[in-house]
């Protein structure tokens, strides 16, 4: 049977209930992490915030506590494009076990030069893939002690008309902001796969899933004061998009499902019902081309290589 077809019926609006489970949000603090939290809060788990600006991170509690009263939420300092910081940052989560991260933190698209990051690393293949990468190596203790824990990887739409250039991977030759944000988004698909691929191997609890919102845009996203404000303006004119995109809220629901639905299984692909651009989240089938397992071994290995962390050493079973 398939998974998207869970009993009883998914309600985006009614999660099921999480009480006692602790998840981890990248880039909680605004966008599409944001409303991710918010309805993981309604769940009734722990949820923590992973943030690289404290202020914008308090910010986001504040919000998220008017919105779900009761909401248990806290925040840890996150900062993907310093690969030294993760380990702190996974030991600052203070638990004993981890049941979810969302792997959603990412650079916003603004057509900006290219950039590195502390590393030396491109700044969207080097946030969006090694700092995923490197952090859920250091998480993998914590994912293992929990009897069932998910690694939910956020991609992009974008991402589907990509393909990646395995000897060109941090876009030296070739920088095109667009291409390469879909095609850092790609890598970190294909990373959330292959993960998969290599727990089910070791015969680990843990599963990973990959999800996209399809297109979320913020002038229909709800308003969320101070962390995001909507003018009627910016509504009434964003209304005929309406029909082919969602609001921010409702790209989240992917991500939401794969955490929460006990009928997602590690290895599948999430996405918006409607044309894979908005609508309730359904399974998708994997792209043609991230199906590819050599190419999700190379960018696993880039991975490993780049970052200095080998995950799977971190994998209990592993030999």
């Amino acid at each position: 049977m398939s998974s998207s077809s869970s009993t009883p019926p998914w309600d985006v609006r009614r999660p099921p209930r999480a009480d006692g489970r602790v998840f981890l949000v990248t880039g909680g603090n605004a966008g599409i992490g944001y409303f991710i939290a918010e309805q993981l809060c309604a769940s009734g788990a722990t949820v923590v915030l992973g943030s690289r600006d404290p202020a914008k991170a308090e910010a986001a509690m504040v919000c998220l506590r008017s919105q779900v009263p009761g909401a248990r939420v806290r925040a840890v300092r996150l900062d993907l494009a310093d690969l030294s910081s993760l380990g702190t940052t996974a030991e600052s989560l203070a638990v004993p076990r981890l049941d979810a991260v969302v792997h959603n933190a990412g650079v916003a698209l603004d057509d900006p030069p290219r950039r590195e990051t502390r590393d030396g690393h491109e700044l969207m293949f080097g946030t969006h893939h090694l700092g995923h990468f490197a952090l859920t190596g250091h998480l993998m203790p914590l994912l293992s002690a929990a009897p069932a824990a998910r690694v939910v990887t956020v991609g992009s739409f974008a991402a589907k008309s990509e393909r990646l250039d395995l000897d060109d991977l941090q876009s030296l030759r070739d920088y095109r902001p667009k291409r390469t944000y879909g095609r850092s988004k790609l890598a970190q698909m294909y990373f959330g796969l292959e993960l998969d691929r290599r727990l089910r191997s070791v015969h680990s609890p843990v599963t990973s899933v990959v999800v996209h919102p399809g297109g979320a845009l913020d002038s229909l996203t709800p308003s969320r004061p101070p962390v995001h404000v909507r003018t009627a303006g910016e509504r009434l004119r964003a209304a005929p998009a309406a029909l082919l995109v969602q609001g921010k809220h409702a790209g989240a629901w992917p991500a939401v499902r794969a955490v929460l639905d006990p009928a997602v299984s590690g290895g599948q692909l999430w996405g918006p019902q409607l044309f894979g651009l908005r609508g309730v989240p359904r399974q998708e089938a994997v792209w043609s081309q991230l199906a590819d397992t050599s190419v999700a071994a190379r960018v696993w290995e880039a991975g490993r290589d780049l970052t200095g962390v080998d995950l799977d050493t971190t994998v209990p079973g592993h030999r």
